[in-house]
């Protein structure tokens, strides 16, 4: 005689019990795989990006081609780029990408990859240490329009960890780089040959030569005539110009065109500053954000001449420089200033004065857009004489 085992079932009750049990199972086993991978979890990971892209418009208010070359020591000894010293010298291109940071929140350990792409562009500097740069080279020949593919970066293993504890690189020479720096983002880590480097951001910059989206063409009567190019909104624009100590500006709000009068020369920077950064926070960057891009460009968006600030449109965004960040955020806000330089008659009359009596002072405030101010001044003097 067997004897049952005490609290074993019956057959029949065990197949009255048993999809029950196997539900009960499936539930534990899923709940159990969440807790598992709770740490992966993208629940409350954000991304904020900020950016700038700079331009020059030409008489016929598209970007025009440009050697959009920056000094190198605008940046410090560690950040990374091609082997080529003087690779940027010689690159023309459309548009100069500036100093995008990418920030991440996360109140747990997280590994991210990190992909953004550069639609007929390279990437020139960045920091830290990126897996993959493409092109692995750029000479100063390099014609941007002809690229077979578009320029791209990764990060494989970006570790984001609000515990991460070490000090981030600075070197004695004062940069605009640092001040991205003054968020409250996650610190992040990223293993190199040399060691790991700890950062609050990604950083990288490059150069397009795709088509800007939004043009600015000056009027007879010195207005500016402003449209976007891809049917969508500019969220916000702002007409500057500086000579001298004297400035002014107009804000505009949304609209796929405007026209804007020049602006009278009795405001000031301090509170242009102020409503950049609520523009900026509208457009969804926290304002430690936001103080911190205005802090990285205020000297260089408000140096001498006269330009168009506006919000990128985020469609324009996505398309030139798209972005793949794994495992998916829950946010990612994505906000890029452009600078468009617009050539007046006034900044042509005190190009051409300048370098006539060599006054390098005065040349100097234009720097790298010398070039093209001389180029459409020709232009503008070979039409008059016709």
């Amino acid at each position: 005689m067997i004897t049952r085992k005490r609290n074993s079932l019956p057959k029949a009750e065990i197949r009255f019990w048993l999809p029950g049990l196997l539900l009960t199972g499936l539930l534990a086993t899923s709940f159990a795989g969440r807790l598992i991978a709770g740490p992966q979890s993208t629940r409350d990971l954000i991304a904020h990006e900020w950016g700038t892209f700079t331009a020059i418009a030409g008489e016929d208010g598209d970007a025009g081609e440009w050697t959009p070359f920056i000094d190198p020591t605008d940046l410090p000894g560690f950040v990374e780029h091609y082997s080529n010293p003087n690779f940027k010298l010689g690159l023309r291109g459309t548009i100069r990408m500036e100093t995008p940071v990418l920030y991440f929140y996360s109140p747990r350990h997280l590994n991210l990859s990190v992909n953004v792409a550069f639609e007929k562009g390279i990437i020139t500097e960045w920091y830290p240490h990126a897996d993959r740069v493409h092109p692995k080279s750029a000479s100063p020949d390099t014609d941007l329009s002809r690229l077979q593919s578009n320029g791209n970066i990764m990060w494989s293993n970006v570790a984001v960890s609000p515990n991460l504890n070490g000090d981030f690189p600075r070197e004695p020479r004062q940069t605009h780089y640092y001040a991205a720096r003054e968020t409250s983002s996650t610190p992040l880590r990223v293993k190199a040959n040399t060691g790991d480097q700890l950062e609050k951001f990604l950083f990288y910059r490059g150069v397009s030569a795709v088509r800007l989206r939004v043009s600015a063409r000056q009027t007879s009567d010195g207005k500016l005539t402003v449209k976007s190019l891809i049917g969508a909104q500019i969220p916000a624009a702002i007409l500057f110009e500086r000579r001298g100590e004297r400035v002014g500006y107009r804000i505009e709000s949304a609209a796929d065109e405007m026209v804007i009068d020049p602006p009278l020369l009795t405001g000031n920077v301090d509170t242009l500053a102020i409503d950049l950064e609520g523009i900026l926070v509208e457009q969804g960057l926290y304002p430690d954000e936001a103080h911190a891009m205005v802090e990285t460009w205020k000297d260089s968006w408000f140096e001498e001449g006269s330009r168009l600030i506006y919000i990128v449109p985020r469609g324009f965004i996505d398309k030139v420089l798209p972005l793949a960040i794994a495992p998916s955020p829950d946010q990612i806000v994505r906000v890029f200033v452009g600078r468009l330089e617009i050539v007046t008659p006034a900044t042509t009359q005190v190009v051409e004065s300048a370098l006539a009596s060599k006054d390098e002072v005065t040349l100097n405030k234009y720097q790298r857009f010398l070039e093209p101010i001389e180029r459409i001044a020709t232009q503008e003097h070979a039409r008059s004489s016709q």
